[in-house]
């Protein structure tokens, strides 16, 4: 990509508005210091000392980070949280971030908040060790008036964004946002606005969204498509092309260590390799700058292959921060593509 071409897409990035549907969570980070550990006098287990406590919008939030941090102008995130402590501080932790509306933001009694709270032993010159987590989820169907309430947001959004971002982050089916019914909304949505990116991950698989674009990894498209694991590039590319040809749409696929690979439904296949590791890496929310990069390139024209190269660029960056689900700005996809 040429200078010039960086900056004129780019420089469109703060006139953005884009939506984005999905399972809102929190990131809750314990930070331990094992230098503290004590033993507890009445049940003799040690005790990790928690000397710091951070907190971010984690799932489809991690989308939203990444769009914040490329300057898009106006983000409206259309999902919900619980009326919770937890969800206090995930509505207050999106309300701090640039050019957010939470118009389309629920909060119900309804719904507990999705939260992944995870503890990190934090020791001076190393890096943090990851213990295991402690989710918090919905166990039980979204109720019919929730579901409702977030078809008629992305009804709203739809007529006046230039995206739209879609993340199923929850395991049990009909749990979270996107819902049968919600999905079917999109579908709808997409046939209205020929012209509108609408791009979906899940979690789950992508069976089930129809009209719209799809982001996956290997093994995602792999079951799609009824394929053994591993995928051969040259198999991965056929499979990328027949898929986009049957779904009407772009499909992006991610595949680690050897990049990025995207099909446009006429048949053009691109790959665009991964960048070379520069360090230890945590590749927690590099698929998520993906979608947020992917998202706000193709809303301003960005052709396949550009925004392939910008949402590579992304990944790279983000898997080189440790202990946090990271993010990329412009200036930092330009020292690594300009």
């Amino acid at each position: 990509m040429t200078p010039d071409r960086f900056e004129a897409l780019t420089l469109n990035y703060p006139r953005l508005r884009i939506a984005l549907v999905g399972d809102f969570c929190l990131d809750r980070y314990l930070e331990i210091d094992p230098a503290r550990q004590e033993t507890s006098i009445e049940t003799g287990l040690p005790v990790h000392n928690v000397v710091n406590v951070r907190a971010q919008p984690g799932g489809a939030g991690t989308i939203l980070n990444n769009l914040v941090a490329l300057g898009v102008g106006t983000i409206y995130p259309i999902g919900f949280a619980g009326e919770d402590g937890e969800g206090y501080e995930l509505r207050r932790a999106l309300a701090a971030k640039a050019g957010v509306n939470l118009a389309g933001f629920i909060q119900t009694d309804q719904r507990r908040t999705f939260t992944y709270c995870k503890p990190l032993v934090v020791s001076a010159g190393k890096s943090p060790v990851e213990l295991n987590r402690l989710d918090s989820k919905n166990w039980t169907p979204t109720p019919a008036l929730i579901q409702g309430q977030i078809i008629r947001h992305l009804q709203l959004a739809a007529s006046k964004v230039a995206a739209i971002a879609v993340l199923e982050q929850v395991d049990l089916p009909e749990t979270g946002v996107v819902t049968a019914k919600v999905r079917e909304a999109l579908s709808d949505v997409a046939r209205k606005n020929a012209f509108l990116p609408i791009i979906a991950d899940s979690r789950r698989g992508l069976r089930g969204f129809q009209g719209v674009m799809l982001k996956m990894n290997e093994t995602e498209l792999a079951g799609l498509m009824g394929a053994k694991l591993p995928l051969d590039l040259p198999t991965a590319k056929d499979l990328a092309r027949e898929l986009a040809r049957q779904q009407q749409g772009k499909v992006f696929v991610t595949l680690a260590e050897r990049g990025l690979l995207g099909a446009h439904p006429a048949g053009d296949v691109e790959h665009v390799p991964a960048f070379p590791v520069r360090g230890e890496i945590d590749i927690v929310g590099a698929g998520d700058a993906v979608t947020a990069n992917l998202t706000a390139a193709l809303a301003v024209g960005a052709i396949l292959r550009e925004a392939l190269e910008l949402a590579n660029a992304a990944a790279s960056i983000v898997i080189h921060q440790l202990g946090t689900t990271g993010t990329a700005s412009v200036s930092q996809l330009a020292e690594l593509l300009v």
